[in-house]
């Protein structure tokens, strides 16, 4: 399908794949948090959208600049998956503790908000691969 490794492939899959969980997560919050704003549910949707474009970008590196380690995709995606997630836990933790209280209840094993750092680390490794596996990686994928 994709013969030559792109940076524009793999950000154009990121951000299609990161568009899907997006939309999953915007439809699936009419049904379980019914009392979430719709800026909550377009906020989640644009969140995945560009959680999925950064992790396309950051293909481009397989070694860590600086500590010169070997970052491949499967440790590189979901690190930014969780790390994106944690920070949005920062923005929303108010709405997004009312979500998983409405959700999970008070007593639930799951009613943290911070739970949405695995989500994204998930998320983040189905991003990787995908966009790894169709648009390549490494600095050859700036060259085309």
């Amino acid at each position: 399908m994709f013969e030559k490794p792109s940076l524009t492939t793999r950000i154009a899959i990121g951000k299609g794949v990161g568009f899907l969980f997006g939309l999953a997560d915007f439809l699936l919050l009419l049904f379980l948090f019914p009392e979430g704003g719709w800026l909550l549910r377009w906020g989640i949707l644009l969140w995945y959208t560009t959680v999925g474009a950064i992790i396309g970008v950051f293909g481009v590196y397989t070694y860590h600049p600086i500590l010169k380690l070997p970052l491949p995709w499967w440790f590189r995606a979901p690190l930014i998956g969780a790390w994106m997630n944690f920070v949005l836990t920062f923005f929303a933790y108010d709405a997004l503790e009312a979500m998983m209280l409405a959700m999970f209840g008070a007593q639930g094993i799951m009613r943290s908000p911070f739970w949405f750092a695995v989500e994204g680390a998930v998320v983040g490794l189905v991003i990787g691969y995908l966009a790894t596996r169709f648009g390549g990686e490494g600095s050859e994928t700036v060259r085309y």
